[in-house]
C-alpha cells in the first residue's frame, strides 16, 4: 500500500481517520453514494444496485453520531459480491463487521441507528477522508489505509509500485545480511540545508 501511494506522490490516500475494521484486503471499483448526515436511504438503494467486485463508498459528510449500515446491511452486500464497504461516517455492530472477510473502513462506531429520509445521490463523485472519488476509480486497502487510483493510471502505476517493491527487496537484502542501507541522498540533503557533520571518535 505504501509503494502505491509512493508512486503517486504520496497524495493519494483517504484521510487517517477512515479506519479499517479488519484484515481483509480490499481491492475493488468504487460504486458510489452520498448521503445526508446520518442517513441511508440511497445506501439501502445501493446496495441493490451494486455488482460483484464493486466496493460500495459512502459519503457520509464525515459525522460519526449515527450509524449508516451494520451487519445485515453488510452481510447482505457481501452476499452480492461486493468487496468491501467505505464510510466517511460511523458504523454499527462492531463485534460482528470486524470479524467479516470483507474489508470495512469507517470513521467512527456508534450504536445509535440511521434515519431513512433521504434525499442523496448513487454514483455521482463523493469526498471521502478528504479525496474524491468517482464511479469506476479503483480502490486499493490494507491495514496501512486506502488509496483510491484514477483507473486510466492503473497500468502504468502497476509497473512503477512493482519496480519500488524489487528495489526494497534488495534494501531490505543489504539491511539482513550486511547491516547496510545505503542513502547518499542524506548527507548531500544535510550539506543542502547547511549542516555542519562533526565526526566524533
Amino acid at each position: 500500500m505504501a509503494n502505491i501511494d509512493d508512486n503517486m506522490g504520496r497524495i493519494a490516500a483517504i484521510h487517517a481517520s477512515i479506519r479499517p475494521l479488519n484484515k481483509t484486503p480490499l481491492l475493488g471499483v468504487a460504486f458510489t453514494v452520498k448521503v445526508p448526515e446520518g442517513d441511508n436511504l440511497m445506501f439501502h438503494k445501493a446496495m441493490d444496485m451494486a455488482k460483484p467486485g464493486d466496493v460500495i463508498v459512502i459519503d457520509a459528510g464525515g459525522h460519526s453520531n449515527r450509524a449508516i449500515f451494520g451487519e445485515l446491511m453488510a452481510y447482505y452486500c457481501k452476499a452480492r459480491g461486493v468487496v468491501g464497504l467505505v464510510v466517511d461516517g460511523a458504523i454499527r455492530d462492531y463485534d460482528t463487521l470486524s470479524q467479516m472477510d470483507m474489508l470495512i473502513y469507517a470513521k467512527g462506531v456508534t450504536p445509535n441507528g440511521p434515519y431513512k429520509n433521504g434525499p442523496g445521490e448513487i454514483n455521482t463523485p463523493v469526498v471521502i477522508g478528504g479525496k474524491t472519488v468517482r464511479p469506476g476509480d479503483v480502490l486499493v486497502g490494507n491495514q496501512d489505509g486506502l488509496v483510491v487510483i484514477d483507473p486510466e493510471v492503473a497500468e502504468v502505476l502497476i509497473s512503477m509500485t512493482q519496480a519500488t517493491i524489487d528495489k526494497e527487496a534488495k534494501i531490505m537484502d543489504d539491511i539482513l545480511a550486511k547491516c547496510e542501507y545505503i542513502r547518499p541522498w542524506v548527507d548531500e540533503k544535510l550539506k543542502e540545508i547547511g549542516c555542519d557533520i562533526i565526526n566524533q571518535e
